[in-house]
């Protein structure tokens, strides 16, 4: 019996009930996910793990609605995602969901500022001067302000993935989703985004941490665990390590 750790109270951002999704490679049939279910709600800090082949990549693009399930059902922020069309998942996904990635996917010889815009371009309603305010906001948020006009080309691993993290911001979304995202950090600079992870937490971001590291789990408020295309494991964890303290734990460079 799997624990399920749903927060009580809390308003429903995304469910998704007896997931499957199955591919045709090579003329053989592939089921990626095999009946995956299970509620998130607004506030949680949620890592979803699982070793290469576990479906959690395919998990990800149907969650971040880039692909859409064989069956099952996917509802985010109280819609069904199978009843929009190709152009409405598309908004949805600009307007709802914030991406932060493993590569940054910075524009490059780009401005900090032009980079944290890019998502509003596709906004309407968001007008050149609003777009520039909502872009600083973000950036200061996440510790960039003496930043704003840096070339992506100038600034630190850490720091572009801080830029990406301001972009995931910027259209203030219902989730925050980070495929990886100090997957190619190193442990000082990894600790440092994971702390800035639980201050957005803390200030009541729903997050959705995909990752093949089991150790940044002790990080979130709960864990969700896939094997072969499956929940084998969903726990809450009520008192989450803090990667601030283990940040200035680490030893210095010339230590």
């Amino acid at each position: 019996m799997l624990k399920h750790a749903y927060s009580n109270g809390m308003k429903e951002i995304i469910r998704v009930e007896k997931l499957r999704r199955e591919f045709i490679v090579g003329g053989e049939k592939v089921k990626a996910l095999r009946g995956v279910s299970f509620t998130i709600r607004e506030g949680e800090f949620v890592t979803i793990m699982g070793t290469s082949g576990s479906g959690k990549s395919t998990l990800l693009n149907i969650l971040g609605c880039l692909d859409t399930p064989t069956s099952g059902e996917y509802w985010l922020d109280g819609v069904s995602v199978q009843s929009m069309s190709k152009n409405q998942r598309a908004v949805t996904r600009n307007r709802k969901i914030g991406f932060v990635f493993q590569n940054y996917n910075l524009l490059p010889k780009t401005t900090a500022i032009e980079n944290v815009e890019l998502p509003l371009l596709y906004n309407p309603s968001v007008g050149a001067r609003e777009r520039r305010e909502m872009a600083i906001k973000a950036l200061e948020a996440v510790g960039l302000g003496s930043r704003l006009n840096h070339k992506s080309n100038q600034m630190s691993g850490g720091q572009q993935q801080r830029v990406a993290i301001a972009r995931a911001l910027v259209n203030d979304p219902v989730i925050i989703l980070a495929d990886e995202a100090t997957g190619n950090l190193d442990t000082r600079t990894s600790f440092s985004i994971l702390t800035l992870f639980q201050e957005l937490h803390a200030k009541g971001r729903t997050i959705i941490f995909v990752t093949h590291n089991p150790e940044l789990a002790e990080y979130s408020s709960r864990n969700i665990v896939l094997r072969d295309g499956k929940v084998v494991s969903d726990t809450c964890n009520d008192f989450p390590a803090s990667a601030r303290e283990a940040y200035e734990n680490l030893p210095k460079e010339n230590d």
